[in-house]
C-alpha cells in the first residue's frame, strides 16, 4: 500500500425490480457483476454511471435515486512505474426503462459473453461463491460478491 499510486475510479448501477438485479452476466466465466466501468478524464460520477450502463446493458437510466456506498480494492499494478494500484468503486441505485436496447460492447466484454440478465439476488449470489470456489476467476467477482450480499442484509432483499 506504500510508494506511487495509480487510481481507477468506476461508477456501477443497482438496478433493482423486487428482488431482482439487473446485472451482466458472463457467460465465459458464469459469474455476475454490476453493469457500470471507468470514469474517464474530466466525466461526472453520474454521466460515467449512464453511459457505462447503456453500454454494457443497453439500458437507458431514467434516474439515480441514491449512491449506495463505495468499495476501496488494493492490488499490484500492471504499469511498471506504479507500486501500488487502487481502485475506487461507486455504487449508485439506479432506475431504468423497461426495455433493453443494443449493448455497445469493447472486445474484451464481448470475448467474456458479457449478456445483461434480470436474476435473483439469491441466485446471483450463489453462482458468484461457486465460480470463486473455481480454479479461476474475474478479479471483480468477489467485489460483486461483496456489494450482492451488502445490498441483501442492508435492503433486506
Amino acid at each position: 500500500l506504500e510508494g506511487k499510486t495509480i487510481c481507477r475510479e468506476a461508477a456501477r448501477g443497482v438496478i433493482l425490480k423486487g428482488r431482482s438485479l439487473l446485472m451482466i452476466h458472463s457467460l465465459k466465466d458464469g459469474d455476475f457483476k454490476f453493469p457500470g466501468g471507468g470514469i474517464k478524464t474530466g466525466e461526472t460520477h453520474e454521466n460515467a454511471l449512464v453511459r457505462e450502463i447503456k453500454e454494457e446493458s443497453g439500458a437507458i437510466v431514467l434516474s439515480i435515486i441514491d449512491e449506495l456506498g463505495k468499495v476501496i480494492e488494493f492490488d499490484i499494478p500492471a504499469e511498471k512505474d506504479y507500486d501500488c494500484f487502487k481502485m475506487v468503486s461507486y455504487y449508485y441505485i439506479c432506475e431504468v426503462a423497461q426495455n433493453l436496447g443494443e449493448q455497445s460492447l469493447d472486445q474484451y466484454e464481448k470475448d467474456l459473453g458479457f449478456t445483461p440478465e434480470w436474476v435473483d439476488i439469491d441466485e446471483a449470489i450463489s453462482t458468484n461463491k461457486k465460480v470463486i470456489d473455481s480454479e479461476s476467476f474475474p478479479l471483480w467477482t468477489p467485489r460483486e460478491l461483496f456489494v450482492l450480499e451488502y445490498i441483501k442484509d442492508t435492503l433486506q432483499l
